[in-house]
């Protein structure tokens, strides 16, 4: 293994969570949501999607270097995607445990079942393909949060 593929592994696999045997990617999501609850009151929102928007950018580049070394589509160690996802679907939650477990149960839902446009980014080819089933969860995932959040606050 070169140095390149192991720098991009610790990045995508998130300092290897993704690397437990079981659901990586809901390890992947819960550190997500964790990282979230402890960063997101200590910086501004656009701060906040400045640095999801690098992540993804890391993201795909990482992810397109661990396809590349490892053959694999779309490894399941990799979990960088499901951080940016959940990063995405909290960006305007309001900054309380509950809903930020909330928000973690319907975003695991979408990338779990990937209905309609989320299945259709599932199929896209490489680390852009890695990342973006990801967000369109995320946004979905956004989007049904500020609507619940408007109904029940």
């Amino acid at each position: 293994m070169n140095l390149q593929f192991k720098i991009a592994h610790a990045i995508g696999t998130v300092f290897y969570v993704g690397k437990l045997p079981i659901a990586p990617g809901t390890w992947g999501s819960l550190a997500a949501l964790i990282s979230w609850f402890i960063i997101k009151p200590k910086i501004s929102d656009p701060l906040f999607l400045l640095i999801t928007g690098g992540i993804f950018f890391i993201g795909i580049a990482s992810s397109e270097i661990i396809i590349n070394n490892t053959g694999k589509k779309d490894p399941k160690e990799i979990v960088i995607d499901e951080w940016v996802g959940m990063w995405i679907s909290l960006y305007l939650v309001q900054h309380d445990i509950i809903w930020g477990i909330v928000t973690f149960l319907f975003f695991r839902l979408f990338d779990i079942f990937k209905p309609g446009p989320i299945y259709a980014m599932d199929q896209m080819e490489g680390g852009i393909g890695v990342m973006m089933d990801d967000v369109v969860a995320g946004i979905i995932t956004c989007l049904l949060m500020q609507s619940l959040t408007q109904f029940t606050l």
